[in-house]
């Protein structure tokens, strides 16, 4: 044998001997010949149980015979042909008699088929594909040229640009000694197995400054490098992922939580009152009755009124609410049973016949009414109540597309002007009422400031809609935005919107730019004024989100965060707190997701089962659409 021949047969069975090792030390097992040590065939059979994952049955542990060794032989190698692996010229007796060429040529099958076969880039060959990752992580280094699996790196550098591509705060690569190759080498070999945990399958004199060194040996060693920094890509992205998740849904929750502590208070409150006037007595006085009738007044004026305005409040923040998560296709959100729209108007109907009669009791003591008058009064307001209910149950029911909402949302507004001349009607029957003196009506509980001042509410609460689902319209296309985002924009956008325009003139326009961190000398300002708006005299809340979008990233998925999960779990159906440092959550989001997420109660690894592990497919099961989270589910097991 040559000794050029016989120099790459000794680097090649050092290095497929250390692959051996590193594969069936999870065993504990090692060898320290290839060629002798894998002659009874039980080292084999280990190596191809770890490799695929699966038994190969029954086989001679401690075999004496040389049949044994035969039949151990013969076992592995047909469960590589029932793999469809490609094997000729191959017997167990090149197994057992040791046939150097011919196990070394064995072995590289296997690395071929279980370390190498699966790096596919651009739908290029493995090798092929391997070779192009490693042109284009070192291209940006003009003293490199990755041209094969050989010559290209023996001086050390192509190494080198590797980790310092990935990880550059784990070497100073501008300042190393491009002339010191055996040093550069030696160093990028020692950090990639210290830091990065890929095994030391070469040695610095196998490839440092050899003539040709041998393929095989650094294709074997250079896909570990491959397949650590691609996995390590794979859990950063996924990682920041989770992290952009919460941030976006903190938003959601928050309305949310915002959205069952009033609704929880409110209820709480008209309870009260109720039980109040159950309890109260008169004491037959004409000075007890005025007195208890001035403190329902009060009630009316001061509670009721924040209470009208609550529920409306609420009512639209459920809306609202429902609108967001159907933007970011979340599952849709429907509070408690007890804290419910429904709740609340039972609780309402309650209030409103409690109220009714608390009135009547009251007005049983002061007889000196003007009946017919104050029947013309009750007529007008109820009619008119009931215009307002009606348009706020209209309001408030609405659902379904955006498009189809907005449309319905300018139907009403258009309704909301002949109100103003029943209003005047109503007026004028109110200052006859107050003439006569009369300060209480028993067949409606309206008043004419009430029924203005809910006029007004029902006319804000059009106007707010109609620019609510404007902008929503706007902002679901604004998918570079994330919800948190695009929250912060329009309640900038809506506090310097002082007359309610929806539009923002150009000293509003360079308020709003401000308070958020955009400051422009005043040339600077109009010049991206005036191209913001086009040329107009205002910016629209379209043009002012628009505007911001540069600054701004794309949005995630449910569905895409589910999967970063998975990812960051490296396929198991929970992840562990390690897990998630590892692929760089931030402290407080780990922090956030473990108070949570559920524990883990399926069966566990013998060598996890001291580790606290965190559910996170039933986690993400609450913000996911049935299907979606169904076909999760079924993905993580």
């Amino acid at each position: 044998m040559a000794p050029l021949d016989e120099q790459w047969v000794k680097v090649q069975q050092k290095t497929f001997t250390k692959w051996f090792n590193s594969k069936i030390k999870v065993r504990s097992l090692e060898i320290t010949d290839l060629i002798t040590d894998l002659s009874d065939g039980i080292a084999l059979i280990h190596l191809l149980e770890i490799l695929s994952s699966e038994s190969l049955g029954r086989y001679a542990s401690r075999p004496k015979l040389r049949v044994q060794k035969f039949e151990n032989a013969n076992k592995s190698l047909d469960f590589i042909k029932g793999r469809g692996i490609q094997m000729h010229n191959i017997g167990a007796e090149d197994v057992v008699d040791g046939n150097r060429k011919i196990i070394l040529g064995l072995i590289w099958i296997l690395i071929l088929r279980f370390t190498i076969s699966d790096i596919n880039e651009e739908g290029l060959s493995a090798k092929e594909g391997l070779l192009l990752w490693c042109q284009r992580k070192t291209a940006c280094y003009d003293e490199i040229e990755v041209r094969d699996f050989s010559s290209s790196w023996n001086d050390g550098l192509a190494f080198c640009a590797l980790l310092d591509i990935h990880r550059p705060d784990l070497m100073d690569y501008d300042n190393l000694d491009k002339s010191d190759h055996k040093g550069n080498m030696a160093m990028a070999f020692e950090i990639a197995s210290r830091e990065i945990g890929i095994p030391d399958l070469l040695d610095v004199e196998d490839v440092c400054d050899v003539a040709r060194p041998d393929e095989k040996s650094l294709m074997t060693y250079i896909a570990y490098w491959f397949h650590a920094f691609s996995q390590m890509e794979r859990v950063e992205n996924a990682g920041r992922r989770v992290e952009k998740f919460v941030q976006n849904m903190h938003g959601a929750w928050e309305m949310q939580n915002n959205f069952e502590r009033r609704m929880r208070e409110l209820l709480r409150q008209i309870s009260e009152i109720q039980t109040q006037w159950e309890e109260s007595t008169f004491d037959g006085t004409y000075n007890d009755a005025k007195g208890q009738s001035v403190k329902f007044t009060e009630y009316k004026r001061k509670y009721k009124r924040t209470w009208v305005a609550e529920k409306s409040d609420l009512v639209g923040l459920l809306g609202n609410i429902k609108t967001k998560l159907m933007t970011y296709r979340l599952r849709p959100y429907e509070p408690p049973a007890e804290l419910s729209l429904e709740a609340l108007d039972v609780a309402w109907a309650g209030l409103m016949r409690a109220e009714r009669l608390r009135s009547q009791v009251i007005n049983e003591t002061i007889r000196d009414i003007k009946n017919a008058l104050r029947k013309s009064f009750a007529d007008k307001a109820n009619d008119f109540a009931l215009a307002l209910n009606t348009l706020s149950v209209s309001i408030s029911g609405l659902e379904g597309e955006v498009e189809d909402q907005l449309e319905h949302t300018k139907a009403i507004s258009a309704n909301l002007a002949p109100l103003d001349d029943f209003l005047d009607i109503i007026e004028s029957l109110d200052d006859q009422c107050n003439e006569a003196n009369i300060e209480e009506n028993d067949f409606t509980t309206y008043t004419y400031d009430e029924l203005e001042y809910e006029l007004g509410l029902v006319r804000s609460s059009v106007s707010k809609k109609l620019a609510f689902l404007e902008n929503q319209m706007v902002a679901r296309n604004m998918t570079n935005l994330t919800p948190i985002q695009l929250e912060e924009f329009e309640s900038v956008f809506r506090h310097f919107d002082r007359d309610l325009s929806n539009s923002l003139h150009e000293l509003e326009f360079s308020a709003a730019l401000a308070s958020l961190g955009l400051v422009y000398d005043e040339d600077e300002m109009h010049e991206k004024f005036r191209e913001t708006s086009g040329g107009s005299e205002y910016v629209t809340f379209e043009q002012f989100i628009r505007f911001m979008v540069d600054e701004t990233e794309d949005q995630n998925t449910a569905e895409q965060v589910f999967e970063s999960f998975k990812e960051v779990a490296d396929g198991k159906p929970y992840v562990t707190e390690l897990d998630l440092r590892h692929s760089l959550v931030p402290d407080e989001i780990i922090d956030d997701l473990i108070s949570s997420m559920p524990e883990h109660k399926g069966p566990d690894m013998q060598e996890d089962r001291e580790v606290a592990k965190f559910d996170y497919i039933t986690y993400m099961q609450r913000y996911m659409g049935e299907n979606h989270s169904n076909g999760g589910e079924a993905n993580g097991q």
